[in-house]
């Protein structure tokens, strides 16, 4: 059974910086594709990050320059690194892996306070 599990959220000052991760527990995980999307109250769900198997990175312009995606494919994990985050960075934080077939996490909360 596939289970991807975030954590690393939490509740954090404008400017501060928190580091979400996500472990994998799925065969084949160099493989995938890794992103990470996030859902403010009210909104869409929206891409954030992803890193493909090979490593190349996309992050969308309104965190570029603040946040990193990265993966270990040791550890089965992907991480987003997120610096001088903003009250409107507040939202829930999903996992997605993509490949042979698409999964999610239950996503962990990112609350930022002014």
């Amino acid at each position: 059974q596939v289970q991807l599990v975030e954590s690393g959220g939490g509740l954090v000052q404008s400017g501060g910086s928190l580091r979400l991760s996500c472990a994998a527990s799925i065969s084949s995980f160099s493989h995938y594709l890794m992103g990470w999307h996030r859902q403010a109250p009210g909104k869409q769900r929206e891409l954030v990050a992803f890193i493909t198997s090979g490593g190349s990175t996309k992050i969308v312009d309104s965190v570029k320059g603040r946040f990193t995606i990265s993966r270990d494919n040791a550890k089965n994990t992907v991480y987003l690194q997120m610096n001088s985050l903003k009250p409107e960075d507040t939202a829930v934080y999903y996992c997605r892996a993509t490949w042979a077939a698409d999964y999610w996490g239950q996503g962990t909360q990112v609350t930022v306070s002014s």
